[in-house]
């Protein structure tokens, strides 16, 4: 899938996308030939995303992985099927990051070795109340985006506050501490405490490079 250039991910905390439910997706092995299949439900506002101006980002997902796309746009569901089934697992987690808020740009970095996503569901910290869930997700993004873009300097991962989720985009370890990070301040702490925790893992992951 072709690069290109790499866009801020901008979404408020008080936009609630049409439909909140943390993606679903469903894998089928077709009998005939060779061809594997996923299915995956994706928001709806998030289908035009997913397609592209004129079909573009669809036409080069499916040029780079030799698969099909078929989208039906009134239900929300995504049915890949292809021959290669490392590219279509590797597709379908580029659909659900596209899902889950990313821009095809920064979802497309999951092509990268080592690069992973992570989604928190903020359902499971028991945000189920819509105030509840709205201070939270205004407590990761911080006044002016300030706090999730710490996380992301910090950490050097793309993070996307959608709907009822938290998305992670980076290499294993930056992920894995940005994703703490979150968790904390989804738990209370305070913003500055968080930040002096995420200095000191990047200052210690640093001595660790350099075998100190």
């Amino acid at each position: 899938m072709p690069r290109k250039k790499k866009q801020e991910e901008v979404v408020e905390a008080s936009a609630e996308p049409e439909e909140t439910e943390e993606t679903e997706y469903s894998n089928n092995y077709l009998a005939e030939g060779s061809d594997y299949s996923h299915t995956i439900k994706i928001p709806r506002d998030r289908i035009a995303v997913l397609i592209g101006v004129k079909g573009k980002d669809k036409h080069d997902l499916e040029e780079w992985s030799g698969a099909k796309i078929d989208i039906d746009s009134t239900e929300g569901d995504v049915v890949i099927t292809g021959k290669d089934a490392l590219k279509l697992f590797e597709l379908r987690e580029i659909i659900q990051a596209i899902a889950r808020g990313f821009s095809p740009e920064t979802a497309s970095l999951l092509l990268k070795p080592d690069y992973m996503l992570e989604i928190i569901n903020l359902k499971d910290y028991g945000l189920d109340k819509p105030n509840k869930l709205m201070r939270v997700k205004a407590r990761v993004i911080g006044t002016g985006g300030k706090a999730r873009r710490v996380v992301e300097e910090m950490t050097d991962t793309q993070v996307c506050v959608y709907g009822k989720t938290i998305g992670i985009i980076g290499e294993c370890s930056g992920v894995t501490s940005a994703k703490r990070a979150i968790e904390f301040l989804i738990k209370g702490s305070m913003h500055s405490t968080v930040f002096k925790w995420l200095e000191d893992r990047r200052r210690k992951a640093k001595r660790e490079q350099h075998g100190f």
